[in-house]
């Protein structure tokens, strides 16, 4: 591996690979004079490792299976599915098409079979998901008379009224959400009594997804769920499928509060597989804010490259960040394509969550029969689409995560073929970073998922909804380290000791106002004032950022712009219009330090980990076009809002600071522009977004005295994602200063120190300092050789 961050680079092993060919074809339809492609690897073939069926597993099962087309399973499905069968908690965290749904679909149906009256819960992420593994067992259990009291059934938000009750006395194999299993089944346990008597197995699908506050809540409901049902004399076995992650049994562990095996050893087979790491140019004729150059948008690159596959006749799906995104990619794409083939051009469409399961079972067929040949789509087609035969992924952004990334990358290719897969990167540091050091997201193994159910936040509502499905014994408070939480909702008069435990007071409904996938606190309706209809909710932690008025807001493929946001009433009203720009809040923020707990120092740097409270306030917004261009700001006065959460912190001496060559008129400009760069590479080390995190920087912090840099937790008690920065600060801010000096901008740009959100007009900002500012840090930290 050489040295230059701005090399481009190639390991390859086979020169005349399908993918390879594909690539080629794309860039020679490159303008002349842009070399995009940053870095390319050739990731080769892998065998299928077969193993034999259990002798535990019952006949009629594996005959199904057989029928469904599986002659064998692979090596590491027989050995999770008879961990579980062993009576033991097990994760399986292997690759995209690995097969990881035999894994739990053999142990449960083999216990359910015949004339049992075990039941089981299946729980998913995402109802397309949910749908297609329902689809899948009602197959099985339909193909074998053994199976067919067995009755696998849906139960989510949209299941009518009289199939819930159906499902309820009948289902044996209940296929929901854990936003379902909080307000439907644990609230109301007594009606479910006899599914959770009888609990054999709880399946855990894309348990990766579960990661901070939402993570942390739905911890805290299968703990709940575990709980209830040990009280009906029921100790189901869970299994848990992930992506391939780090430490996925200790992940898996914290998520359902015990013990749990893993298998990562995946026997699956695929084809061989190009990757390409592509970053577009910085475009001449646009600037951004402060004149900053800004470069091609990744959308616009990626329906360019979408297009010359196409035009090769190489099916392609592209992955975009945004609803609104693939749909422009999709236009983006069909208009490149009716100048060269007006045939093609129809065969390329825009998926994403909201369609009907009928559109998008017709969509997955065009896409698998050859109809469609090109698809934008957003994350919608990440999980449990079963889509064979593609040639090619593009994906616009790295998607937040590796584990996500791997996840779409695994699209393509799955008849074990040849295949493509393109990176192309957004104008944002995390991705700067990525496509110039290609192993901190090739070679690195995924991310440790982030999760902290001990968060008072998160806990104080999820205790309030246990104590009132059955009441709370104090040996249970002393176990969850509760104790103070509870003290706190006893003085708000919600909570009440008696000699059997801890009782919720009359007339409180905790299940209704626990929101497991939002933020914390009140929840803002979104509405659209001339329909009335309910769009959608945010919490009210972010709806000065995200529903402002002049916001521009996505729903389900629609824009809509806000007209008016009372956060005293919690509602947005909004109109829907089609503005040819996106929105982005600007705040600005002051931060206290309530409490210190760990502390280092090193020399002329303090390092630690605080409670602080964070005060921040949106003072406008700005306007851009797709190409980045910045139209206009516009200001706005909204209330401040005080935040109570998890920051990592350092200060770095003035005297350092000069020896580094940043004298006091530069300080400013250098702390900003490195605490900018550190909010876009956190994610690299904690799976959030970097929604979900912030930070300030200040020349001289009252509570220090010192020039200080934060990054806080976006979340009220934090989200844990502080903490992983903390623990992780020298791969952190090394990746935070490699990000900074591979961008080929002279004075900062979005690519590296710029943020779309700062409340300063992202003035001062100082890049040469910023690189300065890290080296100093690290070098105390860690005084280690560095290329």
């Amino acid at each position: 591996m050489n040295t230059s961050p701005r090399a481009r680079r190639t390991r390859e092993t086979g020169p005349d690979s399908f993918g390879r060919t594909l690539l080629d074809r794309v860039l020679a339809g490159t303008p002349p004079g842009e070399r995009p492609l940053t870095f390319t690897s050739e990731l080769p073939a892998r065998v299928a490792q077969v193993a034999e069926w259990p002798e535990w597993a019952d006949p009629a099962v594996v005959r199904a299976l057989r029928q469904a087309g599986i002659p064998q399973p692979w090596r590491h499905q027989a050995e999770a599915a008879t961990i579980a069968a062993g009576g033991d908690h097990v994760v399986v965290a292997t690759g995209t098409a690995s097969g990881k749904s035999l894994a739990y679909q053999l142990p449960v149906l083999t216990d359910l079979a015949g004339q049992s009256r075990g039941t089981a819960l299946y729980l998913s992420p995402t109802k397309a998901l949910g749908a297609d593994q329902l689809r899948a067992a009602m197959a099985l259990t339909e193909s074998e008379a053994e199976l067919s009291s067995i009755h696998p059934c849906g139960f989510d938000g949209d299941t009518p009224t009289e199939i819930r009750q159906w499902a309820r006395a009948n289902s044996r194999w209940i296929f929901t959400n854990p936003d379902m299993l909080h307000i439907g089944i644990l609230r109301s346990h007594q009606r479910w009594s006899h599914v959770l008597r009888n609990l054999r197995y709880v399946v855990v699908d894309e348990c990766h997804s579960y990661r901070g506050v939402f993570g942390s809540n739905v911890a805290l409901v299968l703990r709940r769920l575990r709980r209830l049902a040990a009280r009906y004399g029921a100790h189901p076995v869970f299994v848990l499928a992930s992506a391939t992650t780090s430490e996925p049994g200790a992940a898996a562990s914290r998520l359902i509060g015990a013990p749990c095996a893993e298998v990562t050893e995946d026997g699956s087979p695929h084809g061989p597989r190009t990757i390409a790491l592509w970053e577009p140019p910085l475009l001449e004729s646009v600037t951004g804010e402060n004149g900053a150059p800004v470069r091609r948008a990744a959308g616009s690159e990626a329906a360019r490259i979408m297009s010359d596959l196409l035009v090769e006749g190489a099916r392609t799906l592209t992955f975009v960040r945004s609803r609104r995104g693939a749909e422009l990619t999709a236009i983006g794409s069909r208009r490149i394509l009716s100048e060269i083939d007006p045939d093609l051009a129809d065969r390329v469409a825009a998926y994403r969550a909201g369609y009907l399961a009928e559109d998008r079972r017709d969509l997955e067929a065009s896409l698998a029969d050859g109809r469609l040949l090109g698809v934008a789509t957003t994350n919608a087609l990440e999980l449990g689409v079963d889509i064979a035969g593609l040639d090619a992924v593009v994906v616009a952004g790295f998607p937040g995560t590796v584990a996500s990334f791997w996840q779409q990358a695994g699209r393509s290719g799955r008849r074990g073929e040849g295949s493509l897969v393109v990176l192309v990167a957004r104008d944002d540091p995390l991705d700067t970073y990525l496509v110039h050091h290609p192993s901190a997201l090739l070679d690195r193994p995924v991310e440790a998922t982030v999760t902290d159910p001990t968060n008072p936040y998160v806990l104080g509502p999820q205790l309030l909804c246990a104590a009132m499905e059955m009441p709370l014994s104090d040996a249970e408070v002393e176990e969850f380290g509760a104790a103070d939480v509870l003290a706190d909702l006893a003085a708000q008069g919600v909570v009440r000791h008696r000699s059997r435990g801890w009782f919720v007071t009359p007339d409180v409904d905790p299940h209704g106002a626990l929101d497991i996938r939002g933020g914390i606190g009140t929840q803002i309706a979104i509405v659209d004032g001339e329909s009335g209809r309910l769009l959608g909710t945010v919490d009210g932690g972010r709806a000065p950022a995200t529903v402002h008025p002049g916001a521009v807001h996505i729903h389900q493929g629609e824009s809509f712009v806000v007209d008016h946001l009372d956060l005293d009433d919690g509602i947005a009203i909004v109109h829907a219009e089609q503005p040819e720009w996106t929105t982005s809040a600007r705040e600005v923020t002051d931060i206290g330090i309530a409490d210190v707990g760990e502390h280092k120092r090193y020399g002329d740097v303090d390092v630690a980990l605080a409670q602080v409270e964070v005060t921040h306030q949106v003072v406008g917004y700005l306007r851009r076009l797709p190409s980045g261009e910045v139209l206009d700001s516009v200001e706005l006065d909204m209330p401040a809002q005080t935040l109570h959460t998890r920051a990592v912190m350092y200060t770095i001496t003035p005297e350092l600071l000069a020896d580094s060559g940043i004298g006091a008129d530069r300080t400013p400009g250098a702390l900003h522009a490195a605490e900018h760069a550190a909010i876009g590479l956190l994610p690299l080390v904690a799976t959030c977004d970097r929604a979900d995190i912030g930070g300030v920087s200040t020349a001289l912090h009252p509570d220090t005295g010192l020039p200080t840099v934060f990054v806080y937790d976006g979340h009220p008690g934090g989200a844990g994602f502080a903490d992983r920065g903390h623990a992780e600060l020298v791969r952190w801010l090394s990746a935070t200063r490699s990000a900074i000096e591979a961008c080929e901008c002279v004075a900062g740009c979005p690519s590296c120190v710029h943020s779309p959100k700062c409340g300063n007009g992202n003035h001062p900002l100082d890049k040469d300092g910023a690189i300065r500012v890290l080296a100093a840090v690290l070098d105390a930290v860690d005084p280690q050789p560095r290329a």
